[in-house]
C-alpha cells in the first residue's frame, strides 16, 4: 500500500473547495468560545469540564468532523460520477484509498484537536490538552476509516454515520454498558485519561481493549473499503 501525494492533493483541494467544509467551523468555535467564557467568569472546571470536553468535544465535535470529512473525501466523487476518472488510472485501489484516508485523518485531527487542546488547557492545563490531542488522533484514525467505508457501502453514509454517533455511541453507550467496548468515543476517553488522569473524564473501557478495538476497527474498515472499491473496477484495471 503506497501513499500517493497527487491523489491526496486533489482530494484536499476538492474537499476545501466545497461548501461542506464551512460546516466544520461552528463546533470548534463553539467549544473554544464556551471554554473561554467559563474561564473568564471563574467557573470551576469541575462544573463545566466534562460537559464541554466530553459532551461537546469528544461526543460531538470529533465524530461529526470525522463524519463530514470521511464521507466527503470519496463519497462526493461517487455521487457525481467523477470517481470513474480515478478508477481508470493505473493506480491500485489501496493506493487511492490510503491517500484519501490520510487527508481525512489529517483534516479531522487539525479541526478537532486544536479546539480540544485549547479547551483542555483552560480546564486543567497543558497535560490534559495534549492528552485530548492524542485521544483525538486515535479517534480520527478509527472514525475516518469507518466513515470512508460507509461512503462506499451506501448512498446515505452521513445518515448512517449519525445513527452510529448519536444512537450507538450517544444513547446506547450511555445506558447500555455492553455496547461501550464497541464505541470509538470510549477508546478516546480512555486514552486521554491514561495520558492525563483527571476527574473530568470517566473511562469505561480498559486501555488494552481500547487500543485493540481501535486497531481492529481501523484495519477492518480499511480492508473492507479496498475490497469494495475493487468491486467498482472495470475489466483490465489495476487492483
Amino acid at each position: 500500500m503506497v501513499y500517493n501525494p497527487t491523489i491526496a492533493s486533489i482530494t484536499a483541494r476538492g474537499l476545501f473547495g466545497r461548501r461542506r467544509v464551512l460546516v466544520l467551523l461552528p463546533l470548534p468555535l463553539l467549544l473554544v468560545g464556551l471554554a473561554l467564557l467559563m474561564r473568564a467568569n471563574d467557573v470551576p472546571a469541575r462544573d463545566w469540564g466534562q460537559p464541554l470536553l466530553v459532551g461537546l468535544g469528544l461526543a460531538v465535535l470529533l465524530p461529526i468532523t470525522a463524519l463530514i470529512v470521511g464521507t466527503g473525501v470519496l463519497g462526493s466523487e461517487i455521487d457525481d460520477g467523477t470517481v470513474v476518472h480515478i478508477l481508470t488510472k493505473p493506480l491500485s485501489r489501496a493506493e487511492i484509498l490510503l491517500s484519501k484516508y490520510v487527508v481525512a485523518v489529517g483534516v479531522t485531527v487539525v479541526t478537532a484537536a486544536v479546539p480540544l487542546f485549547v479547551a483542555g488547557y483552560l480546564a486543567s492545563g497543558v497535560r490534559l490538552g495534549l492528552g485530548l490531542v492524542a485521544g483525538a488522533a486515535l479517534g480520527a484514525l478509527a472514525y475516518s476509516a469507518l466513515f470512508l467505508l460507509l461512503s462506499l457501502l451506501t448512498s446515505r453514509p452521513v445518515l448512517l454515520g449519525l445513527v452510529y454517533v448519536l444512537v450507538w455511541e450517544g444513547l446506547l453507550g450511555t445506558w447500555v454498558s455492553g455496547t461501550r467496548v464497541f464505541s470509538v468515543e470510549q477508546y478516546v476517553i480512555t486514552v486521554t485519561d491514561r495520558l492525563a488522569p483527571t476527574d473530568l473524564l470517566t473511562p469505561n473501557v480498559s486501555l488494552t481493549s481500547s487500543l485493540i478495538m481501535a486497531a481492529i476497527i481501523t484495519a477492518g474498515a480499511g480492508v473492507l473499503a479496498v475490497n469494495r472499491l475493487r468491486s467498482l473496477s472495470v475489466a483490465g484495471e489495476t487492483s
